[in-house]
């Protein structure tokens, strides 16, 4: 059970920390962190939870990459459902958290967003939902293939937690402006949730998107990470 818990957590730290950062400071009068802030929020989240609970559970935090390490070979398939579940209720006791949070200042209105991921009318930039589509695939894709990267047996060893927070920094610095960024459907799920509305009505792209870019970064990484070395 300790993985599991190690799982909820950490979702936990990564929804508070990342959408946090995006609800509470990243306009904040004069002093707001901005999108830079909170991109580097997210990462921050991914680089600390891998040193604190990476020897306990992976530090998966997220259903797409626990998908996309089961289909790299990586992850046995009945520990999937608990993962992803335990990931999900982390995500919605953190966005309940936020929410008990923000709604303690005078005109809060969480229809304003809180911090959901959306398309269309509800993209940041505007950006419809082809587009919306295609970003959230590609950034999951790259996201995983540097995961199953980073943490092959082969790649220096202490270092994944860096390449992989600096990977997410990277991926909100690119796509905040599209989707306002999920590239993990516990994420969005645990927002969305209280966002209700049109945030629920689009949570379903912030669960295919990632999942099938997840399988596409698996597919990716075991056609060029094979070991030749080994290859019959």
């Amino acid at each position: 059970m300790n993985k599991y818990g190690a799982e909820f957590f950490g979702t936990f730290w990564l929804v508070l920390g990342g959408c946090g950062s995006a609800v509470l400071a990243a306009a904040f009068p004069d002093v707001g962190i901005g999108l830079l802030g909170v991109s580097l929020a997210f990462g921050l989240t991914v680089l600390t939870m891998a040193f604190a609970i990476g020897h306990i559970s992976g530090c998966h935090l997220n259903p797409a990459v626990s998908v996309g390490l089961w289909a790299g070979g990586r992850f046995p398939a009945k520990e999937l459902l608990p993962y992803i579940a335990a990931q999900v209720a982390g995500g919605i006791a953190a966005g309940g958290i936020l929410y008990f949070i923000a709604s303690g200042q005078p005109g809060f209105e969480v229809s304003a967003g809180f911090a959901s991921n959306g398309y269309g009318a509800h993209s940041p930039g505007g950006y419809n939902l082809l587009a919306a589509l295609v970003t959230e695939v590609v950034m999951t894709m790259m996201f995983l293939l540097v995961i199953l990267g980073a943490t092959d047996k082969r790649a220096p060893q202490g270092f994944a937690p860096i390449a992989i927070g600096l990977c997410l920094t990277l991926i909100h610095l690119i796509s905040i402006p599209v989707t306002n960024t999920s590239v993990n459907p516990a994420r969005s799920t645990g927002v969305a949730v209280f966002a209700g509305g049109w945030a629920v009505a689009q949570l379903w792209l912030f669960w295919v998107a990632p999942l099938v870019g997840a399988l596409l970064g698996a597919a990716v990484y075991r056609l060029i990470g094979r070991d030749l070395s080994t290859a019959p």
